[in-house]
């Protein structure tokens, strides 16, 4: 049989110690006899005219930049992508995906879209708000917006949407839930982080309603493999973010579940069939749309 051949699309790491899962998992495919690329940060140069599928699969690790730019061909010439192009891309998106889960029943805060920070101000009458950047997967150091001139102090791009959510005091620690395939994995943690042992936190065993939920995120975006964020106050669960393909730091023995993963979306493409055995489309939440 010929040997199976995964490209992966994700940032440069510093060193070979680095503490990312990534590396190591790619390491255990190499020894089980996987063909691992690194398709991107590559230092050759990429004719997008001449660009070719050659891997059975490819890991979309990095959302920005060239790496997400040559997905996107790769996408477009039919390449099986874990997580795929158009789901990724989605999911960089903060006002998109709010409103994906929002439509999808998933319990999220109220959230609010406006071109200037200054114009949120009447709704702090009603409690605080946490204000984020509407892209990327950047969820420390956030301000709690209180008061009118708390919004004086807001750093936003003039040219970007403002994006806020209604702020849940949380009861204890965040609860992030980490998705590969079928198995969900809780960790709780600090934020924001006041150390290194805060990135693994303390794992603990998601209760089914969280694990509904977290599923119930997946399926909304047609994925298997992701991050999910979950403040929980007064007993009430709320989705605060997701992620495609997080750092997965506190799941225990994380690279070999995520070899594993890849091993098996990669012999599924091999053999002609979905990376993920139940994808679905990503259907948008106006009426008939699929982004």
């Amino acid at each position: 049989m010929t040997r199976l051949r995964i490209g992966f699309l994700l940032p440069r790491y510093p060193t070979q110690e680095s503490k990312s899962q990534m590396p190591v998992a790619m390491r255990l495919l190499a020894d089980a006899g996987v063909e691992v690329e690194v398709v991107c940060p590559s230092p050759r140069i990429f004719e997008l005219g001449r660009l070719e599928v050659r891997c059975d699969l490819y890991v979309l690790k990095w959302i920005s930049g060239l790496a997400l730019s040559v997905a996107g061909e790769l996408h477009a010439r039919g390449a099986a992508i874990v997580n795929p192009y158009p789901a990724t891309v989605a999911l960089v998106d903060r006002i998109i995906v709010h409103r994906i889960l929002q439509a999808a029943g998933v319990p999220t805060p109220a959230t609010y879209v406006t071109s200037r920070a200054g114009q949120l101000a009447p709704l702090l009458d009603a409690g605080p708000l946490v204000v984020k950047p509407y892209r990327g997967s950047c969820g420390e150091n956030l301000p709690i917006v209180r008061s009118a001139a708390d919004l004086e102090h807001v750093q936003c791009d003039k040219r970007d949407p403002v994006f806020a959510q209604r702020y849940h005091k949380p009861d204890g620690r965040d609860r992030k839930l980490y998705c590969i395939g079928d198995t969900v994995y809780g960790v709780k943690k600090v934020f924001p982080r006041q150390s290194d042992v805060d990135k693994y936190g303390e794992p603990f065993t998601p209760s089914p309603d969280l694990r509904d939920i977290a599923l119930s995120c997946g399926r909304a975006f047609g994925i298997d493999l992701y991050g999910v964020d979950i403040v929980e106050s007064e007993g009430q669960p709320y989705v605060v973010d997701m992620s495609s393909i997080p750092g997965f730091k506190g799941v225990p023995d994380a690279p070999s579940h995520l070899a594993k993963y890849f091993y098996e979306a990669a012999l599924r493409a091999a053999r002609g069939r979905p990376p993920r055995e139940t994808a679905v489309p990503l259907v948008a939440p106006g009426p008939g749309g699929v982004v």
